[in-house]
């Protein structure tokens, strides 16, 4: 299958983008591809793992990332496979949920991280989740924003919503995309950076193709193995905070189910908070603090 790397002079002189590109190869059957990551304070034992989701990259946690690093913390900060300065399918079939947890699981292995706060919105939870059941003696601790963890039971009359859209829409513009699922204006320089990663269509495959990939229904890919994730999920005791926008019609009451079945949430002071689907653009200090308090 073709591969399309995004030209890096796409990426030149974003605003409030000033970090040290680093990359991995992952591999998938005989194909290899580029994955990249940020990993900012490198030197510290206490990590914070950053995960993005639908249509986004880690330009999402921009002013995020300050905050962390100014507190001693180590950040890792990925782009999926399809996003972002990631290598990107060109074929929409070959992005599937077990896939993604593939790749991603692969630089997580690579990196050999341990003591994790893991902060997770969006397609970020869907993956992190799994990552974290997997191997959770590695982790400190859970933030989860507008995300889950489906197993096949429906979904908001927002997702739908966005389900139809994301397939119908001729123009599928990340950046607009972002700015109307942010209570935050984006100004033109932040919209041009969501929509840098894809030169024209043909590099939207991967952000095309996540909607249809969330196992909202049984005869979805993976169901049965979320379903034995939240098993793991319900004995998980480490500290695990739900900080939802309040305007995220997609995820609309999702957060009672970390509330209620995972331990590490009691007593925790869960919230919503004044904000769309991306809370990174409209609460940073705040998710930074948080975070930071976690542990």
């Amino acid at each position: 299958m073709t591969i399309l790397r995004t030209p890096e002079e796409r990426f030149d002189g974003l605003k409030d983008f000033d970090f040290e590109p680093n990359y991995f190869e992952v591999c998938h059957g005989e194909d290899h591809l580029r994955m990249h990551y940020l990993d900012e304070n490198p030197l510290s034992k206490d990590v914070v793992l950053l995960l993005h989701g639908e249509p986004s990259w880690c330009y999402l946690y921009r002013k995020i990332i300050p905050h962390l690093v100014e507190a001693g913390k180590r950040v890792i900060a990925p782009d999926l496979i399809g996003f972002g300065k990631s290598d990107k399918y060109k074929d929409k079939e070959a992005y599937t949920y077990a896939n993604h947890i593939d790749w991603t699981s692969q630089l997580f292995d690579h990196l050999q991280l341990d003591n994790i706060i893991l902060f997770a919105q969006d397609w970020g939870g869907l993956i992190g989740l799994r990552m974290l059941t997997a191997q959770s003696d590695k982790f400190s601790g859970l933030i989860v924003s507008n995300s889950g963890l489906p197993v096949g039971i429906g979904a908001t009359e927002g997702f739908n919503q966005w389900l139809d859209y994301s397939q119908t829409v001729e123009d599928f513009n990340c950046g607009k995309i972002v700015y109307q699922g942010s209570m935050k204006k984006l100004d033109e320089e932040e919209i041009a950076a969501y929509n840098a990663p894809f030169p024209d269509e043909t590099y939207k495959a991967g952000a095309r193709a996540f909607p249809l990939l969330v196992p909202i229904t049984n005869g979805h890919d993976q169901v049965k193995e979320n379903i034995e994730a939240w098993e793991v999920l319900k004995t998980f005791t480490k500290p695990t905070l739900a900080i939802f926008g309040e305007y995220d019609m997609s995820f609309r009451d999702q957060d009672k189910y970390i509330i209620e079945k995972i331990p590490g949430a009691k007593g925790l002071n869960h919230r919503w908070i004044e904000a769309g689907h991306f809370s990174q653009e409209n609460q940073p200090k705040l998710i930074a603090e948080e975070i930071i308090n976690l542990v």
